[in-house]
């Protein structure tokens, strides 16, 4: 399935979350909260401003972002779990 996000909306997988700690403790997924880190898979064209002029996103394909636990709106895309959030739920760009 293709899915293109409208205006200045983007696609985000999340990533998973490591299951143990640094001192070998296995963390159940009952305690494990969600990860507020992800990859991009696809981005609007672009922010419309009052003057009708198109803003490009500063995130593109690829990137590896971080945003609110709670950003976003989760949709189903071929068995996996995908995010559709605004450019402006997206806290930082890891590089």
């Amino acid at each position: 399935m293709n899915i293109r996000p409208l205006h200045d909306r983007v696609i985000v997988r999340r990533t998973q979350e490591e299951k143990t700690t640094e001192s070998g403790l296995i963390i159940p997924d009952s305690a494990t909260e969600k990860p507020s880190k992800g990859e991009i898979l696809a981005v609007g064209h672009g922010r419309i401003n009052d003057n009708g002029d198109v803003i490009a996103l500063d995130v593109k394909v690829g990137d590896q972002v971080l945003f609110g636990q709670y950003a976003g709106n989760e949709i189903k895309a071929d068995s996996e779990t995908l995010l559709v959030m605004r450019e402006d739920d997206i806290v930082a760009v890891i590089e």
